[in-house]
């Protein structure tokens, strides 16, 4: 919904303020240390988001509730999967959550079906779309169950500021697939974002040597 209201890269730079949500859930749900590394590597990080994603900053107002929104969904989405990572396998999960999506979306598509409601009135794929979507499919399947795995093992206070290196593969991806070649704002965002992910694995590793 946001994207049709507003520019995209101004829907993104709210969007991405869910790794603080997640940050400041994580601690009021899960007890995890919220320390001023980590925030201020988060911070960073989102500098570093702003750079690639350059919004015009014109579109704020109550549209700005819908990417918000995203941020406090996905944000819920991961705290909920890091709780039930802790005993349930990653597969089990991935096929769990697909049913679940099945079951909540085939009520929507029967009952918007030839209404002309065109986000929700059902259209047959045809062609090329089964590929793509298999395509989709297969790496939000992957996507998830690495999340699964990494929430298993660390805190959402660690993974947070890693949330930035999505921006830096989907500028990656941009280039390889559209020939969209970054400019030189794009390539210091990229940096900073780098920098604060490294600065976070280094912490970590640090953090891991000192209790053994």
């Amino acid at each position: 919904m946001a994207v049709t209201v507003m520019p995209i890269a101004d829907a993104l730079a709210i969007a991405f303020v869910e790794p603080f949500i997640l940050l400041w859930l994580g601690k009021a749900l899960f007890k995890d240390e919220v320390g001023p590394r980590r925030i201020g590597a988060s911070v960073v990080g989102f500098c570093g988001a702003l750079l690639v994603i350059q919004p015009s900053l014109n579109a704020f107002g109550l549209v700005a509730l819908f990417p918000l929104g995203t941020a406090f969904a996905f944000a819920a989405y991961m705290l909920t999967t890091r709780e039930m990572a802790g005993y349930m396998h990653p597969v089990a999960m991935q096929q769990h959550t697909s049913l679940m999506g099945i079951v909540m979306c085939l009520p929507i598509m029967l009952f918007a079906n030839g209404t002309g409601w065109a986000e929700f009135d059902p259209v047959m794929p045809q062609g090329l779309n089964w590929l793509w979507l298999f395509g989709v499919g297969f790496w939000a399947a992957i996507s998830h169950m690495s999340m699964t795995y990494a929430l298993k093992y660390a805190p959402s206070a660690t993974l947070a500021p890693l949330h930035y290196f999505e921006i830096v593969a989907a500028v990656g991806l941009g280039y390889a697939v559209f020939g969209d070649f970054p400019n030189m704002m794009t390539w210091g965002g990229i940096g900073v974002i780098v920098a604060s992910g490294l600065y976070i694995i280094y912490r970590e590793r640090l953090a891991a040597q000192q209790l053994h």
